[in-house]
């Protein structure tokens, strides 16, 4: 099987280096590569609040990446678990994932809030944000998640 990615625009402004809190406040830009867009690709973008945007980590070097499990954060009061039952920037694709709000579309730019990617950054793709893909039924997941997102916004 081929699979052929390429980035779409690149994460521009914010934060220049990726600390794990206190995104709440960053703000930035997303820029589409004017090679392959026209403005037209993001028509009717702004009718919407929030954007998935989906992201290639790619600061994190190939020998960093991790396959098995660690303790999030490198904090042993934390439990061992998986690289997919966490996620850090070290996965295996080195592909990240954010929910943020859209603050305003001009041209061939997407101004957004609290998007954890940094200056430079790889965007893949846009997705507007649907309440109805969100998940339906109780969310369950443990005690140690929630410690880490006490901040992370």
């Amino acid at each position: 099987m081929t699979l052929s990615i390429s980035p779409i625009g690149t994460v521009v402004g914010g934060r220049d280096e990726a600390f794990d809190d206190h995104w709440g406040t960053v703000t930035a830009a997303i820029e589409l590569d004017s090679d392959q867009f026209s403005p037209e690709a993001l028509a009717g973008l702004a009718d919407f609040s929030h954007l998935e945007v989906v992201y290639h980590f790619h600061l994190v070097p190939e020998e960093k990446v991790e396959t098995g499990a660690r303790h999030p954060r490198n904090r042993q009061d934390w439990p061992l678990v998986g690289i997919f039952a966490q996620r850090g920037k070290n996965r295996p694709n080195r592909i990240g994932v954010s929910r943020c709000r859209l603050l305003e579309v001009s041209g061939l730019t997407v101004r957004v809030a609290e998007l954890d990617a940094i200056d430079g950054t790889p965007v893949l793709d846009i997705k507007p944000y649907m309440s109805e893909f969100g998940p339906r039924g109780e969310i369950v997941q443990p005690l140690w998640s929630k410690e880490l997102m006490g901040e992370y916004y």
